[in-house]
């Protein structure tokens, strides 16, 4: 089996801080996505760059205390790949590809962090804009290989995927453009929701408000995702949303393949 987890960590350096590297010793993952990691270079030398026997390949923000994702993977890659190939987003660090390539095979793994749009209308057309250049990018990715993008993608998909969709029609990460690019990727581009493939049952989410009572009451949402091509999808064995410790306001969701890289 290949342990494949993606988990959004709010910071790093805090989340090292709540026990994330413990449990990531104890999760025995092949690779892990991680995203808003909110550090540089610097600050992973020597204390980031290698997590649980994995060695992490980056893609910084070059703010400070912003963004950036990583994917820690147990096993040498063929090539390591950051970025979109786009100026104002490969500035926020949001795309890292790892790519373990055979003679027979050519496979890339993704951490990615899509934008929020939640803090005002700026930010949300520059969502636009990245699910604009998102969508014929994992096109041309499918047209030469198989892939697993993980990451926070701040897309609640249908009702299912919030406790308080009615209320949230109007906001971001539901909104109905918002949902529609997801529909898309599934549908039209021919990705897979690997947990909802594997689990279609409600109450099912990655990330609370830290305001009020959300955690405590489970009032969530669904933001953080395994989007596969089909043949890597039809691998996939188990999902798990781990909700026993928090190292963030997201939580670690392991998903576990019928496959090697």
């Amino acid at each position: 089996m290949f342990r494949l987890v993606t988990l959004n960590l709010n910071g790093i350096r805090s989340a090292a801080n709540k026990g994330f590297l413990p449990f990531a010793d104890g999760l025995r993952a092949d690779c892990m996505g991680v995203q808003e990691i909110k550090a540089v270079a610097a600050d992973c030398a020597g204390r980031f760059d290698h997590v649980a026997g994995m060695k992490g390949h980056f893609h910084f923000a070059e703010k400070k205390g912003y963004s950036g994702v990583g994917l820690y993977a147990r096993k040498e890659p063929s090539d390591v790949v950051c970025g979109i190939g786009n100026a104002e987003f490969d500035a926020e660090g949001r795309y890292v590809e790892v790519r373990f390539d055979t003679p027979r095979r050519r496979l890339s793994l993704i951490s990615c962090y899509f934008p929020s749009g939640s803090s005002g209308e700026l930010r949300q057309q520059a969502k636009f804009r990245f699910l604009a250049l998102m969508a014929p990018h994992l096109v041309r990715l499918k047209a030469k290989r198989e892939f697993i993008l993980v990451g926070d993608i701040n897309i609640a998909h249908k009702e299912i995927d919030l406790k308080n969709w009615r209320g949230n029609r109007k906001n971001s990460g539901f909104l109905p453009e918002e949902r529609a690019w997801m529909t898309h990727a599934l549908d039209e581009i021919g990705l897979v929701d690997v947990f909802r493939a594997l689990n279609p049952h409600p109450e099912q989410y990655t990330w609370w408000s830290n305001r009020g009572q959300a955690w405590a009451n489970n009032v969530g949402w669904r933001l953080d995702y395994h989007l596969a091509t089909p043949k890597i999808a039809a691998t996939a064995r188990r999902e798990h949303i781990y909700l026993e410790q928090r190292f963030s306001d997201h939580a670690p969701l392991v998903i576990d393949y019928d496959f090697t890289l």
